[in-house]
């Protein structure tokens, strides 16, 4: 018998970036270092936050990436060293369960267990 997943060890990363092009760039960083086992880029997005003591606004693009814990620390600095912002949205939210065999494909696609050929979902 399989031991299901422990939703507890997958996260979930959410990083802003300032147009599609940069979006993209961080998502496939992510991807080929197999930090990630998928990325979600939400185009057009509005952002208003308070920079610099004023209140800003602006368009953004929205990554929505899939990881692990132990994968999380290393998906900070390829997405900070690959960012053009100096502060770059990087925030962290851990899951409380999902589905099995997304969950499976997911740790399978982070880590991939050798000599395994992984098809997504």
């Amino acid at each position: 018998m399989t031991r299901r997943p422990n939703p507890e060890s997958f996260l979930i990363v959410l990083v802003t970036a300032p147009d599609l092009k940069t979006a993209r760039k961080l998502a496939r960083v992510a991807l080929e270092r197999r930090l990630v086992a998928c990325a979600n880029l939400i185009p057009r997005i509005e952002s208003h936050y308070w920079w610099e003591g004023r209140i800003e606004s602006g368009a953004e693009v929205m990554l929505i990436m899939k990881t692990t814990r132990r994968h999380v620390r290393d998906l900070e600095r390829a997405v900070l060293a690959n960012h053009p912002y100096d502060t770059p949205e990087f925030v962290v939210v851990g899951l409380q369960g999902g589905n099995r065999r997304y969950l499976e494909w997911l740790g399978s696609s982070v880590a991939p267990i050798a000599g395994r050929h992984n098809k997504r979902r």
